[in-house]
């Protein structure tokens, strides 16, 4: 199998997983976090569940960015660096941020995770550094998909890290159990991080203007969507006072 043949199979892959997880994930949701049970093999603590995860992609975008052979431009190096901060934040610092971090997690969740992180890094990263690279000029930085994708990509990033601190510090140390968020966007959804995160990777695929960007921000949905549902009816039935009006994950429609 060639380079390319390889990196086009990822991507119909990807496509074709993505449409099989949404509809899967409403009848039967990730077994981890709140979610967690029995039966789905060997478990690691949280933090280590995170770390390994999420580095997968923090070191394979580095190589791809090293190795790949289109010149580095301005453009290139900026989607390098929003990249990293996102995941080296996600591998390196949110998992011991966890005040829940020793919880379990089965490892073939994070298997799974790992493997699609290896697929997903590699095709953005061959994509941006060397199949598209050379279209990156600075010309770019004043085309309005970057532009918008930007905005996006920072405002997604900033909700996401603003309701995971809120989540954060619900409890007090010591504290075990979960509580009803309030604050921000809470008021109004569910799950304000998991539409941060939705906002981020569409705001890449906008500003990438890339096959892989689209393939990554439709997997996002199609992972986080049916998720936050999953919170938002589990939130419902164990609080008799949860917010009746507050919708799943897209204020006042979902």
């Amino acid at each position: 199998m060639t380079g390319s043949t390889f990196y086009q199979a990822i991507l119909v892959i990807s496509f074709i997983v993505a449409a099989c997880t949404f509809v899967a994930l409403f009848f039967v949701s990730a077994p981890y976090g709140r979610h967690i049970r029995m039966g789905w093999g060997p478990h690691l603590t949280n933090r280590m569940g995170w770390l390994l995860m999420e580095s997968a992609s923090a070191i394979t975008m580095a190589v791809m960015f090293v190795v790949g052979d289109a010149p580095k431009t301005v453009v290139t190096v900026i989607f390098f660096i929003i990249w990293q901060a996102h995941y080296i934040h996600r591998a390196f610092i949110y998992p011991f941020q966890l005040r829940d971090g020793n919880k379990r997690m089965p490892f073939v969740v994070t298997l799974l995770a790992v493997v699609f992180n290896l697929g997903n890094s590699y095709v953005n990263g061959l994509y941006l550094f060397q199949l598209a690279g050379y279209s990156y000029s600075a010309g770019w930085l004043l085309d309005l998909r970057f532009l918008i994708g930007m905005a996006l990509f920072i405002a997604g990033f900033s909700i996401n890290r603003w309701a995971d601190s809120i989540l954060r510090n619900l409890r007090d140390p010591g504290e075990t159990g979960y509580k009803i968020p309030h604050g921000g966007l809470y008021r109004y959804i569910s799950c304000p991080n998991y539409f941060g995160e939705i906002l981020e990777w569409s705001g890449w695929a906008l500003a990438t203007w890339s096959l892989p960007g689209l393939a990554f921000a439709v997997w996002t949905f199609a992972n986080l969507a049916p998720r936050a549902w999953s919170h938002h009816q589990w939130y419902r039935q164990k609080f008799s006072d949860y917010p009746q009006k507050r919708k799943a994950l897209i204020p006042g429609i979902w």
